[in-house]
C-alpha cells in the first residue's frame, strides 16, 4: 500500500512539475516557489503558504518592466500617454485575461466551492504571483525577458491598445447623461484581504444597483464595474 501511495504521489508530482515547466518554459530546482505561487488564500490561509506576498512582488516587477518597455518603444511620447498605456496593459481585467489564456485558471488552487471566485479576478493575481516566483528563482533580468516574451508579445498588441479608451467609466457616464439617467459609483465595501485593501464599487442607475465589482484600488474597481455594466446594458 505504501509503495502504491508513493507511486501515485510521484506521478502527481511529476504531472505538476510538467505543467509548471510548460507554463514557465524552463526547468527549475525551486518548485516550492511555484507551489506557493499557485495557492490562493481560500485554501491556504497562512501567508507563507499562499500567493499574496508573491503577488505583491510580481505586481511591482510587471509594472516596472512594462514602464521600461513603453519608455523605449515610444521615445517621443509624453508621460500622460505612457501612463495611460501602462494602465491598459497591467489593469486587473487585462492581467486576468492573459492569465486565463495562459492556462492559470486550470492550475490555480482555490476553493472551487466558492462560485464567486471562479468568475473573479484571482487568476490575474496568480499571474502576478507567478512572476514573483520567477523573479525569486531567476532574478530580474531573466524575469524581464520572460514578461516581454511570454506576456507582452503574445497577448498585448500595442496598435490595438492605443485605440482603446482606457476610461471606460466616462463611457457609461456619457451614456447615462444622454439617456437622462442618474448614475452613481458607490463605495459599497472596503476591507483588508490579506495584506491588501479590497474595494467594492456598486454602479447605481436611477436607484438600482446594476453591478457590484471588486478591485485593489477604487479606480480599478470602478473601471471593472463600468465594463461589467456596459456589458449588462449592452452599450455599444
Amino acid at each position: 500500500m505504501k509503495r502504491l501511495y508513493h507511486l501515485i504521489f510521484s506521478f502527481r508530482k511529476s504531472e505538476f512539475e510538467k505543467s509548471v515547466y510548460l507554463l514557465i518554459g524552463y526547468r527549475t530546482t525551486k518548485m516550492v516557489l511555484f507551489h506557493t505561487a499557485l495557492n490562493h488564500r481560500s485554501i491556504k490561509d497562512n501567508p507563507s503558504e499562499n500567493n499574496e506576498r508573491m503577488e505583491f512582488l510580481g505586481d511591482a516587477i510587471i509594472s516596472s518592466v512594462v514602464a521600461e518597455y513603453l519608455f523605449k518603444k515610444y521615445p517621443y511620447k509624453g508621460e500622460g500617454f505612457l501612463t495611460e498605456m501602462r494602465s491598459k496593459m497591467v489593469n486587473r481585467q487585462q492581467l486576468n485575461h492573459i492569465a486565463i489564456q495562459m492556462g492559470l485558471k486550470r492550475m490555480t488552487r482555490f476553493n472551487k466551492l466558492d462560485g464567486g471566485l471562479k468568475s473573479s479576478q484571482i487568476f490575474g493575481n496568480t499571474l502576478e504571483a507567478l512572476v514573483g516566483a520567477i523573479y525569486l528563482d531567476k532574478q530580474y533580468n531573466f524575469t524581464k525577458k520572460w514578461i516581454i516574451e511570454k506576456m507582452i508579445q503574445p497577448y498585448l498588441f500595442m496598435d490595438e491598445l492605443e485605440q482603446i479608451d482606457i476610461n471606460i467609466k466616462n463611457k457609461i457616464i456619457g451614456w447615462a447623461l444622454k439617456q437622462g439617467k442618474q448614475i452613481d459609483f458607490v463605495l459599497a465595501d472596503e476591507k483588508l484581504e490579506g495584506r491588501r485593501r479590497l474595494f467594492t464599487i456598486d454602479i447605481v442607475i436611477d436607484g438600482e444597483v446594476i453591478t457590484s465589482q471588486k478591485g485593489y484600488t477604487k479606480k480599478d474597481a470602478s473601471q471593472i464595474a463600468a465594463q461589467k455594466a456596459i456589458e449588462i446594458l449592452q452599450i455599444t
